[in-house]
């Protein structure tokens, strides 16, 4: 049995969304019954499928924007009224979603205010459906109870990496084994166990369902004839490195070993390939120019009202790109004009060189629509590792393991690091976010794309952004 884990989504994940989707097409049936019994001819008058255009016009919405507002996020810190602000959001988009739907497809609106109850009684369910999620605690649904083989410096990875409770929401640590050549003195693991039986006797008794690999030294000391009749029960055996990558998103660049970077496969794609998948961000980018040219006006506005007419919007900068090419990105200006009077500096939390204006635009991560145009350009993609100063870039390649691995694809306007850790302006930080750099470059896909992309809305809906 192997127990895997799709960006995020697990049973837990799924039962949410099934639950939300049933109550969805709960609301949707009953609103037809309820029109139905004034009115017998009407379920017979719009035709089936109409009927069916409508219920999708009316749940894909909804689910897309529960996505986009973090809802689906088990992880999320959020007190039950702030739920119920995000599922309020969350409504009002997929309002607007499916007008938009309504709009620019022949469906007609439903009759008079159904889609209004509609929507309306969905914000009830869906509270409901949550406040139970909650007091029922969803999220231990699908928990596995593991074990690990190490209680070493490997093994401590686990309380590096998984520091929170929530980081181990998923998972049920029974205990630490240690193992011969464990580094016991870098270590602070508990609890440590001492079997004095077998190990698969052990595994057996304590409906141990998988066995994380963590030894510092694994040659000859690995107990392999157990573990070898714990697989054969239907236990899984991982390394600790890919259990760390499946349940934070991150992969441990100071524990992987150059043949990791060897043997992982890493598709480029071919010319057609690489196409359309830059035409599949040229029609993103311009759907959002579309979509946001009355904030670009008013930014514009803002910042020469601070500044005066003369100051200018737009500034430019060296970043390095894909395999290490060069190119001008282009940002509204968030800072003072003679910000780096001093020379080159990383941006900081509390820079003291942020406008008024730029304190908003960054918050929302307003000031990055201009890359809009480095993506029709072919500079950048949407999703990707976020393009660096090409001083920055050297010294980290100098001191961090792995870190021009980042240049495999094009960098991009949000990525993975962006949705999971927070803001950085140091090197530590740097480190944190390139394990997230390397699970995206490892994962790349059109669909992990399209989930940072929703997921991203959280971070400009809720002014995460920095």
């Amino acid at each position: 049995m192997t127990y895997s884990r799709f960006h995020d989504l697990n049973l837990s994940n799924a039962v949410l969304i099934f639950a939300d989707i049933l109550m969805l097409s709960g609301n949707f049936a009953g609103t037809q019954l309820f029109l139905f019994y004034f009115n017998p001819e009407y379920l017979s008058h719009p035709g089936i499928i109409i009927n069916v255009l409508n219920l999708i016009y009316y749940t894909l919405p909804i689910q897309l924007a529960l996505l986009a507002v973090g809802l689906y996020n088990e992880k999320l810190r959020e007190s039950y009224s702030g739920i119920t602000v995000r599922i309020l959001v969350a409504i009002s988009l997929a309002y607007m979603l499916s007008t938009s739907l309504y709009l620019i497809t022949p469906q007609p609106f439903p009759a008079g205010f159904t889609r209004e109850w509609m929507y309306g009684s969905a914000l009830v369910g869906l509270m409901i459906v949550r406040f139970i999620a909650i007091r029922s605690r969803y999220q231990m649904l699908g928990r596995l109870k593991v074990l690990i083989l190490g209680a070493g410096e490997r093994a401590s990875l686990i309380n590096r990496c998984m520091r929170r409770q929530s980081d181990r929401v998923h998972v049920e640590l029974t205990g630490y084994v240690p193992m011969p050549g464990d580094n016991r003195e870098k270590s602070n693991v508990a609890p440590v166990l001492d079997i004095s039986d077998s190990l698969e006797a052990f595994v057996q008794s304590n409906h141990i369902k998988e066995i994380i690999i963590a030894a510092d030294e694994r040659r000859g000391n690995l107990p392999t004839d157990s573990l070898f009749l714990c697989k054969m029960e239907g236990v899984q055996v991982i390394d600790i490195i890919d259990f760390i990558e499946r349940e934070t998103g991150q992969v441990a660049v100071s524990h992987i070993h150059p043949s990791w970077v060897i043997f992982n496969p890493h598709a480029t794609g071919n010319k057609i390939g690489r196409s359309l998948y830059w035409l599949f961000n040229c029609a993103i980018a311009m759907l959002l120019l579309l979509i946001t040219w009355p904030i670009l006006i008013a930014i514009v506005v803002m910042i020469k009202w601070e500044d005066g007419f003369r100051a200018p919007v737009l500034y430019s900068q060296e970043r390095v790109g894909l395999k290490g090419k060069r190119f001008s990105i282009y940002k509204f200006r968030s800072m003072k004009i003679d910000a780096e009077s001093q020379g080159e500096q990383m941006a900081s939390r509390q820079d003291p060189r942020i406008t008024r204006v730029g304190n908003v635009i960054r918050k929302y991560r307003l000031d990055e629509l201009p890359q809009l145009i480095n993506i029709l350009k072919g500079d950048m993609n949407f999703v990707g590792p976020r393009p660096e100063r090409p001083s920055f870039s050297s010294q980290f390649e100098r001191q961090i393991p792995y870190y021009n691995h980042r240049l495999y694809v094009k960098p991009g306007l949000t990525g993975w690091a962006q949705l999971k850790y927070p803001y950085g302006d140091n090197i530590e930080d740097t480190i944190e976010k390139l394990k997230f750099d390397l699970y995206y470059i490892k994962h790349k896909s059109v669909i992990l794309d399209i989930l940072i992309l929703i997921r991203t809305s959280e971070i400009v809906l809720f002014g995460k952004g920095r």
